[in-house]
């Protein structure tokens, strides 16, 4: 199974950016699809996931300004970036728990987004 994120660049403050996330091989289902970012000289951390029911969580730090989404049908997720902060400039990462013949954790190899004021 591969991850290929895609959708990062240069924005300027307050714009938007949509990033995505496609998984291929051999998946059977796909469970909890999460976004992490890690900012330079920062830790990954966690900033959105969706199970495979729908359910949505945010880190405080990006509630009400990034919306995660899926399409099961495409095996992708996708992320809406809006009202873009110069502190959002990160390297964004995707993971997804998929069932193949077991569950599995895969990453993408990420994508940069920078936000410039």
């Amino acid at each position: 199974v591969q991850l290929q994120a895609s959708g990062g660049g240069l924005v300027q403050a307050g714009g938007s950016l949509r990033l995505s996330c496609a998984a291929s091989g051999s998946i059977r289902v796909i469970s909890a699809m999460t976004w992490y970012r890690q900012a330079p000289g920062k830790q990954r951390e966690l900033i959105a996931q969706i199970t495979n029911s729908g359910t949505t969580n945010y880190a405080d730090s990006v509630k009400g300004r990034f919306t995660i989404s899926r399409d099961n049908a495409k095996n992708t997720m996708y992320l809406m970036l809006d009202s873009l902060k110069p502190e959002d400039t990160a390297v964004y990462y995707c993971r997804m728990l998929v069932f193949t013949t077991k569950f599995e954790e895969f990453w993408g190899r990420g994508t940069l987004v920078t936000v410039s004021s």
